[in-house]
């Protein structure tokens, strides 16, 4: 089996960037349109998320997670990032620099690789067709009637897997409360 398309960006092979777009481009740009209403706001976040990608890109371990999961921890994270950011705006604190930027983008990488191997795990122990679902809506950002058509399965079905098995993760993971998981897929 060949190399990652984030291991070849990591490597500096200039085909693999391109590659990356044409491979995640919708997956971040659904990830991005549920978060950002305005085009311009969404291009940009599209934007700093594949360079933030690509600047971790030599983070990506296959072992951890897999890269649609790595790809899309990045993009929430950078969403996250954006949204904190604009609550911050107007806040005078925000004009001066963080001292202690370089010490939690560290720690922001050690959390990145935790919550995703924490995820890779807790998604390995659900049912199949739990798991196939929830990879579909979460890593894909297909609505419930496209995993139907794509996993030829009733609706109702997809919708009954993609419940249990969102209850499942969440008692897996330790989360609490149900609001939690809709925020995350949507």
């Amino acid at each position: 089996m060949g190399e990652s398309v984030l291991e070849r960006i990591a490597a500096g092979d200039p085909a693999a960037v391109d590659e990356c777009l044409d491979q995640y481009g919708g997956l971040v740009w659904s990830l991005v349109r549920r978060q950002l209403r305005q085009h311009d706001d969404a291009e940009d976040a599209v934007q700093e998320i594949f360079v933030d990608l690509w600047r971790s890109a030599a983070r990506f371990d296959p072992a951890v997670a897999s890269e649609a999961t790595f790809v899309t921890m990045i993009a929430r994270r950078r969403l996250i990032d954006r949204r904190r950011k604009r609550s911050r705006a107007g806040a005078p604190d925000s004009l001066t620099e963080d001292p202690a930027g370089p010490v939690l983008s560290e720690r922001h990488s050690v959390d990145v690789a935790e919550e995703a191997r924490q995820a890779r795990e807790a998604m390995q122990a659900l049912r199949p067709e739990e798991r196939l679902v929830l990879e579909l809506a979460l890593l894909e950002g297909r609505t419930h009637r496209e995993i139907a058509e794509a996993a030829n399965m009733p609706l109702g079905t997809v919708k009954t897997h993609a419940r249990r098995g969102l209850l499942r993760l969440r008692a897996l993971l330790g989360v609490e409360g149900e609001t939690t998981i809709r925020e995350s897929i949507g």
